[in-house]
């Protein structure tokens, strides 16, 4: 099969990167590093609120930035699964379809939700090829293999979830399994139409980068990445008139199995995404992405201190890319509260996340990092 065109702009030549920069204002500070009051370092990036409809509710910075979706295009990699027969066909349960739609923490139970999909599909965990880098990200699980002298696996790396979904389309198929991970191969021919179909576009038009765990991602401007979210909080919102809509039913599908399994979406220990939605149960669905993007989108129904009942989605993008993961995580929380997705309890559940905190070796605490900024009403009492 011959190699796809490459789409217009998706790679570019020397130079293109350091130009965009010099090109872009500095992104409002989201977050200062403080260490006994001194301001040790900061975080600057960006925020938006969107509805289904494309209509800016709330704002910080520039909700055109481009950012790579990463991990958070998961869970709409997985309507490629769907809409092609793949629930039926593989008789495929929530459980199975959040951990497909995660970036999971490599635990014996997203292993044995894995293991279980694969037996009574037929399809052989021998093909992943994601790798095995970092995994699995849970401490616990990694310290109990180091002591056992267990090497992890790919089935452990946070993205066999997702891989799984381009094995499942293979044996669904026909198709070769063991080179899906190449653009020419048709499921990731599917996957790009599918990205495209949810982002009213078209393949050609995608601009395309090669992810961490080997497979494409797509880059989008921010108000685009918190739409999507809301649609998929709030699938009914779509317009008749938007394309989209057909796949309405899929997006309901996928957000149900992550609300009901949040810890398959993430992990059980210190996975923001999975503490959000247990923070608030069935009113968030998150999902976050590498180089600190997080997507959020809240369901319909009463917030705390706003007019806004209808579903929206939150994009926050932390421009150093956050190593630490603390300025995100603070600015995510903190934009949530503000928002009116995250009551007083829930902020307070989300403690460890909304003001991450550093203590030396005597249980002394170091430094927090805090989120400190306004996001700007624009569009609140409208619609």
């Amino acid at each position: 099969m011959p190699a796809p065109a490459v789409p217009a702009g998706s790679r570019p030549g020397r130079g293109s990167s350091r130009g965009a920069a010099r090109g872009r204002t500095a992104p409002p500070i989201l977050a200062r590093h403080i260490r006994n009051g001194i301001e040790e370092s900061v975080h600057r990036g960006d925020i938006v609120e969107v509805d289904a409809a494309g209509h800016v509710i709330r704002q910080l910075g520039d909700p055109d930035r481009v950012v790579t979706l990463r991990s958070s295009v998961k869970p709409f990699a997985l309507l490629a699964l769907i809409e092609a027969g793949g629930i039926k066909e593989f008789d495929l349960e929530p459980a199975e379809l959040a951990v497909m739609a995660s970036s999971h923490s490599g635990e014996d139970l997203h292993v044995r939700t894995l293991q279980g999909l694969y037996r009574r599909s037929g399809v052989s965990q021998a093909h992943l090829a994601n790798g095995s880098e970092g995994a699995p990200l849970d401490a616990l699980t990694a310290a109990r293999l180091a002591r056992d002298g267990e090497k992890a696996g790919p089935i452990r790396h946070m993205c066999s979830g997702a891989h799984t979904v381009f094995l499942l389309l293979s044996r669904l198929n026909g198709w070769d399994p063991t080179s899906y991970w190449e653009p020419a191969h048709e499921s990731q021919v599917l996957l790009r139409e599918t990205v495209a179909r949810m982002f009213a576009t078209t393949p050609a038009k995608l601009k395309t980068a090669i992810d961490g765990c080997g497979i494409e991602t797509f880059a989008f401007p921010l108000r685009d990445v918190a739409r999507a979210y809301a649609m998929l909080a709030d699938p009914s919102a779509i317009a008749s008139a938007d394309s989209r809509t057909e796949l309405a039913g899929s997006l309901t599908t996928v957000r149900d199995a992550m609300l009901a399994n949040p810890e398959l979406v993430g992990g059980r220990h210190d996975r923001i995404d999975t503490s959000l939605m247990k923070a608030a149960p069935g009113r968030l669905v998150a999902k976050g992405g590498a180089e600190a993007l997080r997507g959020v989108g809240i369901l319909p129904g009463p917030r705390t201190g706003t007019s806004v009942t209808k579903a929206t989605g939150v994009a926050v993008t932390i421009e150093d890319g956050d190593g630490h993961d603390r300025g995100t995580w603070a600015a995510s929380v903190e934009a949530l509260r503000q928002v009116g997705a995250l009551d007083t309890g829930a902020v307070r559940e989300l403690g460890r996340y909304h003001r991450p905190a550093v203590y030396d070796p005597h249980g002394r605490l170091g430094a927090e990092t805090i989120a400190e900024f306004e996001l700007a009403p624009v569009g609140e009492l409208t619609g």
